[in-house]
């Protein structure tokens, strides 16, 4: 087979950023270091998208991008709050700790993968002593782990409480495009607009070949910023071709009609399979994912029929990824393996 659904990350790189791949690769010498031509077209047009002067930086992958902004937001003696589910919490290996030299992550338990603001005041009020890692920032995974996604009122409603206890507000945004798509509003309304200070703005997942975002709406917490990311090794010495990529994502929309696609396809996915017997859809699929509880013979013959997925949420839980390349034919055939499996169990 040569689609998957076990992630995004699968999917190779979109025509319209390898266009622009190989146009830096012709463009002969150019300044190093992210003093490039490229590179500044696509800091501005990402200010223009997001209708505000802010600071961009890119680097290789999503780990480094939280934890090097986290560790900007942060003292070692400071916590940042975020959900269970949180990839910073789960599968970050440890990153924002260290690179913020030791800031502990609190997590909350909330339904469908988010915070809220109750959850949030609990755990900057279930202590005030010194003893405590102070609380300093929110962490919001914009679409969230499972496949949701906060809505405007909700990030304002969480924002509105960072504020009453003086912490600011990262955003891992891993999939912000799917989530973009999703909620059919303008990206500043779910960031700086809802008080997001700073967003980790992924491209990788939505048809790049590498890097991501780093923008900081407050310019104020990016000083010294290039310099984590250069003693972290996440600065590029040709940096047009982590950049000039993103030309061919913001041309045109494309970075949002990519997203719009795989959240399509999530949704064929799951009108397909959502009345299954023995399958259970364990979250509302809002972005570019499913997830559904599968009996143990099911999996292992999706598995036996060479299907890759992840098996990690709950119980038998399984995660179905969409990206910006899959085919509706492929989303018919792991659907129709799931009837016949269904029929035979």
């Amino acid at each position: 087979m040569t689609q998957q659904f076990a992630s995004d990350n699968y999917a190779g790189t979109c025509p319209e950023a390898l266009k622009y791949f190989l146009e830096a690769n012709a463009s002969g010498h150019e300044l190093a270091y992210g003093e490039d031509r490229w590179t500044t077209q696509v800091c501005n047009q990402l200010r223009e998208l997001f209708q505000t002067d802010c600071e961009v930086f890119f680097v290789f992958n999503g780990t480094a991008a939280n934890s090097l902004a986290l560790a900007s937001l942060c003292q070692s003696y400071h916590s940042v709050l975020c959900h269970e589910l949180a990839h910073i919490e789960t599968d970050e290996c440890g990153g924002p700790e260290f690179f913020s030299n030791g800031s502990k992550l609190l997590v909350g338990k909330g339904e469908n993968g988010k915070l809220t603001p109750q959850i949030i005041d609990a755990l900057v009020t279930k202590r005030s002593d010194v003893h405590y890692p102070r609380p300093k920032v929110v962490s919001i995974t914009q679409s969230t782990e499972v496949g949701t996604v906060y809505t405007v009122e909700e990030l304002r409603a969480i924002a509105a409480m960072a504020k009453r206890h003086h912490l600011k507000i990262h955003m891992d945004g891993a999939r912000f495009a799917n989530a973009v798509a999703s909620l059919n509003v303008h990206p500043s309304e779910i960031t700086w607009r809802a008080g997001v200070d700073v967003l980790c703005f992924g491209g990788t997942k939505n048809g790049l070949p590498i890097g991501e975002a780093v923008i900081f709406f407050n310019k104020a917490l990016a000083e010294d910023f290039a310099y984590r990311v250069k003693q972290s090794g996440q600065l590029a010495s040709k940096m047009r071709f982590i950049s000039a990529p993103w030309l061919g994502l913001l041309e045109n929309n494309i970075w949002l009609k990519n997203a719009q696609h795989a959240n399509h396809m999530a949704q064929l996915l799951h009108e397909r399979i959502k009345a299954l017997p023995q399958i259970k859809i364990m979250f509302p699929p809002q972005a570019n994912a499913v997830f559904a509880e599968l009996p143990l013979p099911i999996i292992q013959g999706l598995r036996a029929k060479g299907w890759h997925f992840y098996q990690f949420i709950g119980e038998g839980g399984c995660r179905f990824m969409c990206a910006w390349d899959t085919e509706p034919a492929t989303v018919e055939a792991l659907a129709a393996d799931m009837a016949l499996l269904c029929q035979q169990g």
